[in-house]
């Protein structure tokens, strides 16, 4: 097993997790006052958040795989059905990025040629940002009192086949 066979599972679950929570929200119908609705400590409403985390993942992916995104910095107005097509292309493109080495010691510059930093290090950042401010469009739809979906990784396992029950015979015994 190789390092990038260690990303699959996080960087699938990331996708997973994005995607689960769009349509989630597309789903609830919530109003065009409610998806402006910021909390405490967020980045801004639901539709904005969204459209800041697929558009992020994007631009982390299109510098470290050297992949032309043109959508990432273009004022396109976005809504949920461009948002999870935007994000399929993403899985489509981290699962080509996978499957070719990654030298994550790769310096990558960055902030107007002012910073060098690791392409390990942008692996790490798309997954950490995108579940940052995951869990801000989840609190904001809890201050409405709608139930956010469940998008940890546990969840993403059970519904790929990544986590099971044990039959009875097949357990350690103590």
């Amino acid at each position: 097993m190789g390092l990038n066979d260690l990303l699959y599972d996080p960087i699938r679950h990331n996708n997973w997790a994005t995607k689960s929570l769009i349509k989630f929200c597309r789903n609830q119908n919530l109003t065009a006052e409610q998806l402006e609705v910021t909390g405490v400590g967020t980045y801004g409403g639901i539709l904005a958040t969204l459209d800041h985390i697929v558009r992020c993942d994007g631009s982390y992916l299109r510098r470290i795989a050297d992949t032309p995104l043109d959508w990432v910095d273009s004022e396109q107005t976005t809504d949920f059905d461009t948002l999870e097509r935007w994000n399929d292309e993403l899985g489509a493109l981290w699962e080509e990025f996978l499957a070719k080495p990654i030298d994550v010691e790769q310096v990558l510059i960055v902030d107007n040629n002012t910073r060098g930093t690791r392409v390990g290090i942008f692996i790490a950042q798309a997954i950490n940002h995108a579940n940052h401010h995951r869990e801000q469009v989840c609190a904001v739809l809890t201050g409405f009192g709608i139930e956010p979906p469940d998008i940890q990784a546990w969840e993403y396992a059970w519904t790929h086949n990544r986590i099971w029950d044990l039959p009875e015979s097949e357990r350690p015994t103590a």
